[in-house]
């Protein structure tokens, strides 16, 4: 099988942290895949009716893979999404998929196809740095969440403790970015400063950690110092991760789970998970698992 990733910075640039890119080249090495990491601005786009088996990458003329894995997340720009489709078109496979990606990156839109179908979410409002507080204290209350509509490993995300607090944020926000778009969410109390991930791969549920800040933080993503523990996947937990993923479209996902008392709320999903956290904790190969997954997928059992 030959397959490429797609990763938002040159392969040279590929810094020895990030250990998801690193990952799944090793494997890939381990099972005689041909894998190739590659960034968007290598590729020239050309829609043309002539040869639709081939791209260009770096002036080159490239057979197309068997797959793509793009592991851009929520920092996929405009191009990246267009290289994806393109890929798509000509016929590609990509895990996850264009539609999927675009749709976990807007977290406001994910949040209302989730409520649509009766999933537990927090309450969650959409506003511009111009807002009136006094409704967002009657419907939300404080604490609450202010969130940017797009984001990865904790950034963007900031945690209004009082009405005041609110409003020096916005202030601040405002006057970085005047009339920027955000969304608000409920605070979940008994969640401060830890959460859930479930990792999801095909319909499955692999495995589940519980993240904690290790300090006053409220935010508990291991990238950003957090600790881990492996997490017993419960039938509820299990059900709505993979519910949450099947309404995505999304091959492989990383849910992310709230506790709100006894059950849970799905805080928000990830189309190009970290599994640095659950591979260290968690007795689980990830980068073995999404291969044999796209095996099945492509009918490779041979390769």
């Amino acid at each position: 099988m030959i397959g490429w990733i797609i990763y938002k910075h040159l392969p040279q640039d590929v810094k020895p942290e990030m250990y998801e890119i690193r990952r799944l080249v090793e494997e890939a090495e381990r099972q005689g895949i041909e894998i190739r990491v590659l960034a968007p601005e290598q590729f020239e786009l050309i829609v043309t009716r002539d040869d639709r088996k081939s791209v260009m990458v770096d002036g080159e003329v490239l057979q197309l893979p068997d797959f793509v894995l793009p592991r851009m997340g929520a920092g996929t720009n405009y191009f990246g999404l267009a290289l994806i489709r393109h890929l798509e078109r000509l016929g590609v496979r990509t895990f996850n998929s264009s539609q999927s990606i675009d749709t976990v990156k807007d977290k406001l839109f994910t949040q209302q196809i989730l409520a649509e179908h009766n999933l537990p979410v927090p309450k969650t409002m959409l506003i511009r740095s111009k807002v009136d507080v006094n409704l967002v204290e009657k419907h939300l209350g404080f604490p609450v969440v202010v969130k940017t509509i797009s984001g990865s490993q904790g950034s963007g995300v900031f945690l209004a403790e009082t009405k005041s607090k609110f409003i020096d944020l916005l202030e601040m926000i405002n006057a970085y970015k005047e009339n920027a778009t955000m969304i608000l969410q409920e605070f979940v109390e008994s969640s401060r400063g830890m959460d859930l991930r479930v990792l999801t791969i095909g319909g499955r549920a692999v495995a589940a950690m519980k993240r904690s800040s290790g300090n006053d933080s409220f935010k508990a993503n291991y990238s950003r110092g957090g600790t881990v523990e492996p997490y017993e996947i419960t039938p509820e937990m299990e059900w709505l991760a993979l519910e949450t993923a099947r309404l995505l479209n999304l091959d492989i996902a990383g849910i992310d789970l709230l506790f709100d008392g006894d059950h849970y709320k799905i805080c928000e999903a990830n189309s190009s998970p970290g599994f640095e956290g659950i591979e260290s904790c968690c007795s689980v190969n990830i980068a073995e698992e999404i291969y044999n997954f796209l095996r099945v997928r492509l009918n490779r059992f041979d390769e």
